[in-house]
């Protein structure tokens, strides 16, 4: 079954000289700019058995220490060229946990940071913001509005409240609604629900009825993850006690090719593995991971990828704010990846979108062509209607996205 890979804390391990934030962001070979920017929020209110993210519980006393460290580190980078943001994603944990005035400091900072690079064109920047139901007010959506977010991620994850203790989410159904509601009554009109598939105990009719309940909210975008049963996390262990059962393989495919007839009957466009949207409304920020194109990243945890380097930050809300305060990098990892490196991972990371990899593209990046590279696997994965190619690109069938890992580890 497809899955999504953890883009944020999926780096390779390295190691970091120690140097002052941002400083080897300045010796920067490529011209190119930088165009995405992604900030941590660790903070939650509960944490969610499922979830291998960087995550700790709220704690108010770090609350605006923290956003004073991101705004910090932020600053580090400012004079840091070449940049040209077009895209932020603040994502956590839960940024929309911040109390109002910390919430307002760091997005309207954040927003006065894009427009800097943009020579104050404010057109086109898409900025989002992920959100929990029941964790925005009518003043955090007014902040957020205020402040030039454009897109709001809320994690509904489930409809069903017995699938959502299986989670260890705490909020009810109906706040998912509320929160919709809320949003755009702020002006925030461009709208993400996370939805998980493959619960334990959850059925086709269920997972069916998740769907249509989240299409009668009428959200522009829906991402719909296959439950993975992260090493480390809670939900691991009790499967691994026998606590809870995995929902059999068959049913699960079944849920997949569920999402993918309804969602494109309701006018949703797939244009990734676990993602569909309305024309339009495609997450660009995502699309720069998928394609494996560089940006930057703030925060604890956060993880990077500048001129060929990827780094990582260490993943302490205490540390991260203590290496700030003493102009220390936060970084903990490192890692130059070679060419083969850069060239397969854009290959894995490519082919999870509909579009593929494109042929002209790659070249250009890599003085190569990804079929004529891998001409004996590509035939016969086309052999098996797992892959189609054309002039144009390289990408996975409808068949072959059902058994997606497979296919990509057997080409990448």
């Amino acid at each position: 079954m497809p899955n999504t890979p953890n883009v944020e804390d999926a780096k390779p391990p390295g190691h970091d000289p120690g140097v002052a934030p941002g400083d080897d962001l300045g010796r920067r070979s490529s011209a190119a700019p930088i165009t995405a920017l992604y900030v941590h929020v660790p903070f939650c209110q509960t944490l969610c058995g499922y979830c291998d993210f960087f995550s700790v519980l709220t704690d108010k006393t770090q609350f605006a220490p923290l956003v004073d460290a991101l705004l910090a580190e932020l600053d580090g980078v400012r004079t840091q060229g070449p940049v040209a943001i077009e895209t932020i994603f603040v994502g956590g944990g839960t940024p929309t946990t911040l109390p109002p005035s910390d919430l307002e400091r760091l997005v309207r900072r954040l927003h006065e940071f894009a427009l800097a690079t943009r020579r104050g064109r404010a057109a086109d920047l898409e900025f989002t913001v992920e959100a929990n139901p029941a964790t925005v007010t009518q003043r955090s959506a007014e902040i957020l509005a205020a402040a030039g977010v454009t897109r709001v991620s809320i994690g509904a994850q489930s409809f069903d409240p017995s699938e959502l203790r299986v989670l260890d989410r705490i909020h009810h159904p109906q706040q998912v609604a509320d929160t919709l509601r809320i949003c755009r009554s702020a002006g925030l009109t461009h709208l993400n629900l996370d939805l998980i598939f493959g619960i334990p105990g959850q059925s086709l009719e269920s997972w069916r009825a998740n769907l249509l309940r989240a299409l009668e909210l009428g959200p522009e975008h829906l991402s719909c993850y296959g439950l993975t049963y992260e090493p480390g996390t809670p939900l691991h262990e009790r499967r691994a006690a026998g606590m809870v059962r995995k929902v059999d393989d068959e049913t699960e495919a079944a849920m997949y090719e569920a999402t993918i007839r309804t969602l494109a009957d309701a006018g949703l466009r797939q244009y990734e593995i676990s993602n569909f949207a309305r024309p339009g409304c495609e997450c660009r920020h995502n699309l720069v991971y998928w394609r494996n194109l560089p940006y930057l990243a703030i925060g604890p945890s956060g993880s990077g990828n500048v001129d060929g380097v990827r780094y990582k930050n260490i993943a302490d809300v205490a540390e991260y704010i203590r290496a700030i305060r003493d102009k220390r990098s936060p970084r903990v990892h490192t890692e130059r990846p070679t060419l083969e490196q850069q060239i397969r991972e854009t290959l894995l990371m490519g082919l999870r979108l509909n579009d593929g990899v494109d042929r002209a593209a790659f070249r250009a990046r890599f003085g190569r062509d990804p079929v004529e590279m891998l001409r004996e696997v590509i035939e016969r994965c086309e052999t098996l209607g797992v892959v189609a190619c054309d002039d144009r690109s390289l990408r996975l069938t409808d068949r072959g996205r059902l058994i997606a890992d497979a296919v990509i580890a057997e080409l990448a």
